[in-house]
């Protein structure tokens, strides 16, 4: 991405499971570092930070922290953040745009570049001024035909402020937790909010919701509740969604999809088997780590080959989407040292046990969990030598947020209190209460005498802090904003939030509850075309659009022994969404990926987006097995008009304006009274991808 708020990419996608990456200081893995399973960095996340995010400090596990020195023998020795994260390396402007094909071809009014990029750049992708960005880059490109259309956002600012120096009160700090707020500073943002709903009110139920609310903003979209359901609680609307909206009611589809487990899982689910990790225990990875090394298993990256699938293919699309939410609300990087081990776990008995549940008894998990206490550190602190970057992220991340009212002091109680817990020599969760600070402790509001190295009280008083945490009302408000934010708008209005985090106070964290006040609220409903798909979120709902089938083409030819086309072609979507910076658990520092749309404005991202669009309707991934583009629409119209209509409809779930269509039909290089057959003339694949390329599909 050209302004990239994204990790580098790291490529080691065919290595066996004992090539593992061990960063240095460029992010990217040394090939000269021998690989060693078990090797757990001090540095879990130290691979270089977004070149567009708010810079932030780098743990260290043998620093004293900064400014405060370390106390003499007998007190505690801090170990802490030390200093400003090093940006990772960008890639020049403009770098390794993939080319657009059959441009400029003679007798075309309108170029295919020309026209996709008016599309996708132009075309009002979000009213009040916010288009997808037509950069500087793509105008190089395009030259100054390109350019008259007109560039809606600018560039992206950011303020580069520097990190938090030890002992700098968080509330005068800018952290990654504001990273959505410091993008919606910038003019494309500006634009955004004076567009989006600034009110509302709760109704009895989501239908009664949908039915009283007058969706006003401007927008592309089609102002259709049904569909703007599918394409906010799931990952992109199928015929097979929009029908069962319809048949359901919209009441009774939101209670079914809350209720995920009685949910018949889909095909694709099922041939999740084809990837051998995915059910085997932690214990089992340590121990079978040689057979799997000989089936090229890699059981961090068949974890999100899993997610890839089911965000896809699954019928349990809200609860995808919610994992995909605590993914980047409590977020663990899925390539870390040690995460080849534990990082399923923590998927499946932390973020999936609790995605509908209990969030505090998902942050409870997740602080005994081994995955977490690697991952920041934990596993090394003592009581003689005190780590804080659980601690600090349990305070700014994980619970009451940056300005939730802690101070550094609360960061220090917090991990001292923290001491003793540590992972075993079999990688199971321990507490040793030798390693257990005693005394009191006093954080937020919430004090407790600590004075006993009894493992079950000292866990327990850890366990209660953690609750108290969870539920305090800076929490709240933080869990609110950021599902508003998730599900209404980038910028969502603080009537909505207030409701919500009250919602969630009243309900002890539950999430179901926060969730049907969310869908029964006017501002849910109201917020038509005010979310922009992220990366994946672009790619994974292309493949839901097209109705690519998880069984093999029969074009496969399957080269690799070691795995099935199935587990092979997502490997391949897992690569390409690498590629695109955006990827399940793939953001390698806490903070998650941002979730506002002017955080991903990127040319280089857009065009190899709608290459891989194309490359999808052409069927080249044989892994899977796709409609020919001809045989989306069962009859298609005789003239060129219709027939895009017709494909809109299917596509998108609507008709284009009449400029878009007009552009379009650009692209085949024909009128609408043209007569076409069913591959409209030999252009049907390039009429697809760029109806792919519209505002009505990068908008969710």
């Amino acid at each position: 991405m050209a302004d990239q708020n994204v990790p580098p990419r790291r490529p080691r996608d065919d290595r066996g499971w004992d090539g593992r990456q061990h960063h240095s200081a460029d992010g990217y893995g040394d090939p000269h570092t021998p690989a060693s399973y078990g090797h757990d960095s001090p540095h879990p996340y130290q691979g270089g930070y977004p070149a567009q995010a708010d810079p932030r400090e780098q743990y260290g596990d043998g620093y004293a922290h900064a400014g405060h020195p370390a106390p003499g023998p007998r007190g505690p020795q801090w170990v802490g953040p030390e200093g400003l994260g090093r940006p990772a390396p960008a890639r020049p402007a403009g770098a390794g745009l993939p080319a657009l094909d059959d441009d400029d071809e003679p007798g075309r009014k309108v170029g295919r570049r020309r026209a996709m990029v008016a599309l996708g750049g132009t075309a009002a992708v979000v009213a009040g001024g916010a288009a997808l960005a037509m950069s500087p880059q793509i105008r190089g490109l395009f030259g100054d035909e390109a350019a008259a259309a007109g560039d809606a956002t600018g560039s992206t600012v950011t303020d580069g402020t520097a990190a938090r120096p030890s002992g700098q009160q968080p509330s005068t700090v800018r952290t990654y937790t504001e990273q959505n707020e410091s993008y919606m500073g910038s003019r494309a943002g500006e634009a955004l909010k004076k567009n989006a709903p600034t009110s509302g009110r709760t109704l009895p139920g989501p239908a009664a919701a949908a039915a009283a609310t007058k969706v006003t903003v401007k927008t592309v979209l089609a102002k259709d509740p049904i569909l703007h359901l599918a394409r906010r609680a799931t990952f992109g609307p199928t015929p097979a969604v929009i029908a069962d909206i319809k048949s359901q009611g919209i009441d009774a589809w939101i209670r079914a999809q809350l209720e995920p487990d009685k949910i018949e899982p889909s095909k694709a689910e099922l041939k999740l088997s084809e990837l051998p990790t995915l059910k085997l225990t932690p214990q089992q990875l340590r121990t079978q780590r040689d057979q799997l090394n000989e089936q090229g298993a890699q059981p961090e990256r068949e974890m999100v080959d899993a997610t890839i699938a089911r965000q896809i293919w699954s019928k349990r699309q809200l609860f995808e989407v919610m994992v995909d939410f605590w993914n980047d609300f409590l977020h663990v990087a899925a390539d870390f040292d040690g995460g080849e081990v534990h990082r399923n776990s923590f998927d499946q008995d932390v973020v999936r046990k609790h995605a509908l549940g209990s969030y505090p008894e998902m942050l409870v998990a997740a602080n005994k969990h081994p995955a977490l206490l690697i991952y920041l550190n934990q596993k090394d602190s003592r009581k003689d030598a005190i780590n804080e970057n659980l601690a600090r992220e349990n305070l700014e991340l994980y619970s009451v947020g940056v300005d939730g009212g802690y101070e550094e002091q609360d960061v220090r109680q917090a991990a001292m209190l923290q001491t003793g817990r540590g992972i075993d020599r079999d990688g199971k969760y321990v507490f040793k209460p030798e390693q257990h600070y005693v005394g009191k402790v006093k954080i937020l509001g919430f004090t407790h005498a600590n004075d006993s190295q009894d493992p079950k009280k000292a866990d327990a008083a850890i366990d209660a802090y953690i609750a108290y945490i969870a539920l305090h009302p800076s929490t709240a408000k933080y869990v609110a904003q950021s599902l508003a934010t998730r599900f209404v708008s980038d910028t969502p209005p603080k009537s909505l939030v207030d409701r919500l985090a009250k919602t969630y106070t009243t309900n002890n964290g539950l999430i179901k509850p926060v969730l049907m006040a969310l869908f029964s609220s006017s501002e849910f409903w109201a917020g038509v075309g005010q979310k922009v798909r992220r990366p994946m979120e672009y790619l994974v709902a292309t493949y839901r659009a097209l109705g690519v089938s998880p069984e093999a083409s029969p074009k496969h030819n399957n080269g690799d022994n070691k795995r099935t086309p199935y587990a092979r072609g997502l490997r391949q979507i897992h690569d390409k969404l690498r590629e695109l910076g955006h990827y399940p658990m793939g953001q390698p520092t806490p903070d998650g990926y941002p979730d506002v749309y002017v955080a991903w404005t990127s040319a280089g991202t857009m065009v190899n987006g709608w290459n891989e669009a194309g490359e999808i309707i052409a069927g080249y991934r044989t892994a899977f097995t796709y409609t020919a583009p001809e045989k989306l629409i069962a009859k298609p119209p005789a003239t060129a008009g219709a027939y895009v209509d017709a494909l809109s409809q299917r596509l998108v779930g609507q008709q284009l304006s009449t400029r878009e269509k007009t552009l379009i039909l650009g692209v085949a290089g024909v009128p609408a009274t043209a007569k076409v057959d069913a591959t409209f003339n030999g252009a049907i694949t390039a009429v697809a991808r760029a109806i792919l390329a519209s505002p009505q599909h990068h908008l969710r």
